[in-house]
């Protein structure tokens, strides 16, 4: 599924620079997938924001459309930071795409070029305008503010595909269900955005149903219930209200 083409330059206008992030998702990678993108006002609070869907798609095709989208959608003259959590989709257009060009869109080892139809179209437009790239990592405790929106954006898109946006008054795309259960209502959890337990934490203990014997490695950092924080790689246990010290856990 091709969405549809934005109008060019709708954005931005009337800003001295715009401040956005993009993102894509793909559910199975091939899987149904999704793009987005979000920009902020000048608190950098998202104000302004579109998602929309791709059918079956990789998530590197995903990325990718979701630069192509914003990049369609913002004045072309008007100076443009980009954040994305894609070491790819930043790289295809930033270090490696002089050198396709150079070799006519082949890469070192002389192959095609993966989804050149989109790189193309993002160095036209990224022609002649004021771009910088800033990479963001995805899933962090207190991680910046657009990336997190744009990831559920694309996210909830590769999901119901249906296209979703502020212009048609969409609401806020919801926290993913295993973040709503693993925020403790005094801290954070050492997960967040589409991640899971099992996909982002290692047993460290025996391995055993989720209760009192089951400890894991936080894969980044966070808050417990007690107020104290906890760094990656810090033996965190279940509490009842969130992740935490096992001490904690102990204590409720």
């Amino acid at each position: 599924m091709n969405p549809a083409p934005p109008r060019p330059g709708m954005i931005g206008r009337m800003a001295e620079r715009v401040i956005a992030a993009c993102d894509g998702a793909s559910k199975g990678n091939p899987g149904p997938a999704g793009w987005a993108w979000v920009i902020a006002d000048g608190t950098g609070t998202p104000a302004q924001w579109e998602a929309g869907p791709l059918g079956t798609a990789t998530n590197n095709v995903a990325e990718l459309t979701a630069l192509e989208r914003l990049l369609a959608t913002v004045d072309p003259s008007v100076p443009l930071e980009i954040r994305m959590d894609s070491q790819y989709a930043m790289k295809a257009v930033t270090t490696w795409l002089p050198g396709w060009k150079r070799k006519g869109w082949k890469t070192a080892a002389g192959k095609p070029v993966a989804n050149q139809g989109l790189v193309v179209r993002i160095d036209e437009l990224l022609d002649g305008r004021s771009v910088e790239f800033r990479y963001v990592p995805a899933h962090q405790v207190d991680g910046d503010v657009l990336n997190d929106f744009a990831d559920r954006a694309a996210s909830q898109a590769a999901v119901v595909q249906q296209p979703a946006g502020s212009e048609q008054g969409s609401p806020e795309p919801p926290k993913s269900s295993a973040a709503k259960k693993a925020a403790p209502s005094r801290g954070r959890a050492p997960f967040s955005g589409t991640s899971s337990p099992g996909a982002k934490a290692s047993p460290s203990g025996p391995s055993a149903k989720a209760g009192s014997s089951r400890t894991l490695k936080a894969k980044f950092p966070g808050r417990c219930r007690c107020g104290r924080s906890y760094a990656a790689g810090e033996t965190i246990a279940k509490n009842p209200d969130g992740w935490g010290h096992p001490e904690c856990r102990t204590e409720a």
